[in-house]
């Protein structure tokens, strides 16, 4: 059922599914404190719950809550907890709702022993998995598909674990970048086509996986290399072990992970986040016809494709909105007014930079130009003389089943109106989108790249059915 306009509030900017870290160390350190920070430094990728577990002597104990890391995990920066091993997970949920049953990391115990387990992504055939395990009696604790997979390696007939596991994941379609915790070991695994980013970094005692290298920074890792598509990786006692579970010869890596998902200071698919948005600004400036007094950025999300767009067309880059980083998540609101005051509370303009100016002002997206509307009003209101809006992405016409929150294709502002329909609507005084074409050209090898949510063209199988079931 198509959501209610009075309903959307300023739920307008893209959410992803969630985070992932894992750690082994050889030796006994606090490591809840070690995963509390690379958290932290994810926590954009997640923000309405989070956890993580630890094994003690043998036993898996996990802590997880609704809220952000700064609230659910900070006692673990005061308390000691010897480990050697654990996992963490940060979630925005695009499947199963926002309740704590839903949080994670999952730990079950199993006969196949004790199993902790953080997932990132989205199991695009979840449905059919769910139905054929309901069938054979299997009892559900929550509503996310990540759980499917633990009932799927309980359910093996596989004599290990591992062996388990990999019959398991061979049932899924879709998105996973998933960390295990089994008998002191700790597993990581990416899809076959690699729509979700994992990377692995080490230290003389410490092996580490993170959803972004910025979260192994944190913990001094510098260096960093990818897990594989259709990789394993196993860490025991320091000792790595990587196979090749499915190989294939297609990537389908998120280009929304680089127009907006991942921290600007991150590397993803090997690419530098920050470099490549400024690529996609100045493509965009490349083919944009108009030219203005100034080029201002949607903070956070645009600051760095309106530099390179700046750059490109010689026009001078301002700051002509602040942000207010303290405003916390927005929520959904009743009212037109309370939208706009939730809107004001994040991003206030700069009278004096922006009074009188033909502004273009630079954002990633545009879902259902709710936000957008609000921001045009409040750069009018402040003086500003003309207002462009430049998207450093194409139309968002197509629903993600990977592990974006893209909404329902009848909810996509770029499904119901042209460029201009969509300026007379936010009153702007034009409007442009980035051409596919010319976002290809950004990255060095473009077929590695899914663009479904752009023009279509699934890489796998999807159902409708599977749409952010959050129940």
């Amino acid at each position: 059922m198509a959501v209610k306009s009075s309903e959307l509030g300023l739920r307008a900017k893209l959410k992803h599914h969630c985070g992932v870290v894992g750690l082994s160390s050889l030796k006994e350190i606090n490591l809840p404190q070690r995963l509390f920070y690379p958290l932290f430094a994810l926590q954009h990728r997640g923000q309405e719950s989070c956890g993580l577990t630890y094994s003690r002597k043998g036993q898996l104990i996990t802590y997880k809550d609704l809220g952000l890391v700064s609230q659910v995990l900070s006692h673990y920066l005061r308390e000691e907890h010897p480990s050697q091993i654990g996992i963490g997970h940060v979630r925005y949920s695009t499947q199963g709702a926002n309740k704590l049953e839903n949080a994670q990391p999952f730990a079950i115990a199993c006969q196949k022993g004790n199993i902790a387990f953080a997932h990132n992504g989205n199991i695009s055939n979840s449905s059919c998995i769910r139905k054929m395990l309901f069938r054979q009696g299997a009892i559900f604790q929550s509503t996310s598909d990540s759980e499917l997979i633990l009932h799927l390696i309980a359910h093996s007939s596989k004599n290990t674990f591992e062996e388990s596991l990999l019959e398991a994941v061979a049932q899924l379609e879709g998105a996973y970048a998933g960390l295990f915790i089994h008998n002191e070991k700790l597993y990581a695994l990416r899809d076959p086509l690699g729509f979700r980013p994992l990377v692995m970094g080490k230290t003389p005692e410490l092996t580490a996986f993170a959803s972004e290298t910025c979260a192994l920074e944190m913990l001094g890792i510098n260096q960093a290399e990818e897990v594989l598509p259709g990789e394993l990786i196993v860490v025991d006692k320091g000792e790595v072990r990587r196979q090749s579970f499915c190989q294939s010869t297609l990537k389908s890596q998120c280009i929304f992970e680089l127009i907006y998902f991942a921290r600007p200071d991150s590397t993803v698919f090997g690419v530098p986040v920050h470099l490549v948005r400024k690529k996609m600004g100045a493509a965009l400036a490349a083919v944009d016809p108009y030219r203005a007094d100034l080029v201002i950025p949607v903070p956070d999300s645009g600051n760095s494709a309106a530099l390179g767009y700046a750059l490109a067309s010689g026009l001078p880059f301002e700051f002509g909105l602040t942000r207010n980083h303290y405003s916390g998540r927005t929520f959904i609101q009743p009212s037109q007014d309370m939208r706009e005051f939730g809107v004001r509370l994040k991003l206030h303009p700069i009278k004096r930079v922006i009074a009188g100016k033909r502004i273009v002002i630079i954002d990633d997206s545009m879902v259902r130009g709710t936000t957008s509307r609000i921001l045009i009003k409040m750069l009018k209101q402040a003086g500003a003389r003309e207002v462009h809006l430049r998207l450093a992405s194409p139309e968002l016409k197509y629903p993600c089943f990977f592990g974006i929150d893209i909404p329902i294709r009848e909810e996509l502002i770029s499904n119901r109106m042209t460029p201009s329909q969509i300026a007379d609507y936010i009153g702007a005084d034009s409007v442009f989108f980035l051409p596919l074409d010319s976002l290809k050209a950004c990255v060095e090898n473009p077929s590695d790249f899914c663009y479904a949510c752009f023009n279509g063209a699934y890489p796998c199988p999807v159902s409708n059915e599977n749409m952010r079931r959050k129940d």
